[in-house]
């Protein structure tokens, strides 16, 4: 190996150990240096970002990291995120789905749908944030617009019954088989997304990323 392709692995293991302890500064500065090397957008994404937040992610799902680490990654990655995009679309590297996701009409709780579309976008995916408190019609009008894969938060037992309703909606508009529909918050189980009609139940968001994988034939 000659010194500079070690200088390059140096960097991508730094940008490793920036994601999984939620640098922010570290990752930007890590994902720069790869990019003023000419190192292609797609291995400092695949060799370096992803692998380090499913790091944390199963680390979450062993009980050795809790969500304040969790965000604080998804956080530090977005920076990294944020340079990379515009050169995986000038490379045209096609996203691995175009995702939307949001928080249910009259609920206003955004921590876990944040952490879902933040490692939804680690993962690969394209990835809009309807925000908080949104209708039906603005979940159906985002399918009509190419949504592959629709993300539903509700972390109310008195707004978890506008899960059905929005995918009624769908239903309405003829959009329900065009979409890949996974819904999660405190209240939710995989009972109720079974009852509802959803595709998918993610518990957390590591195991988001998986569902969504899954139920959309990429693993």
């Amino acid at each position: 190996m000659t010194g500079s392709e070690e200088q390059l692995d140096d960097l991508l293991d730094t940008l490793y150990d920036a994601v999984s302890i939620g640098d922010r500064d570290g990752v930007i500065e890590a994902v720069k240096a790869l990019i003023a090397a000419n190192v292609s957008p797609e291995i400092v994404l695949y060799d370096a970002m992803i692998p380090a937040i499913q790091e944390v992610g199963q680390q979450f799902e062993l009980g050795k990291a809790f969500v304040p680490e969790m965000l604080v990654s998804a956080r530090a990655m977005q920076g990294g995120l944020d340079l990379l995009r515009p050169l995986l679309a000038q490379a045209n590297v096609e996203p691995l789905a175009k995702a939307v996701i949001g928080t249910v009409l009259s609920d206003i709780h955004d921590i876990g749908k944040n952490m879902v579309g933040m490692m939804w976008g680690g993962a690969g995916f394209e990835v809009t944030d309807l925000g908080v408190n949104v209708p039906p019609a603005r979940f159906v009008e985002a399918v009509r617009n190419g949504a592959q894969l629709l993300g539903i938060s509700a972390l109310l037992t008195t707004t978890m019954t506008n899960i059905p309703a929005t995918i009624q909606a769908l239903k309405d508009a003829g959009l329900r088989d065009r979409v890949k529909v996974i819904i999660g918050g405190a209240p939710i189980t995989a009972d109720f997304a079974s009852e509802v009609g959803a595709d998918g139940y993610a518990p957390d968001a590591n195991r988001a990323v998986s569902v969504a994988k899954q139920l959309l034939g990429l693993t």
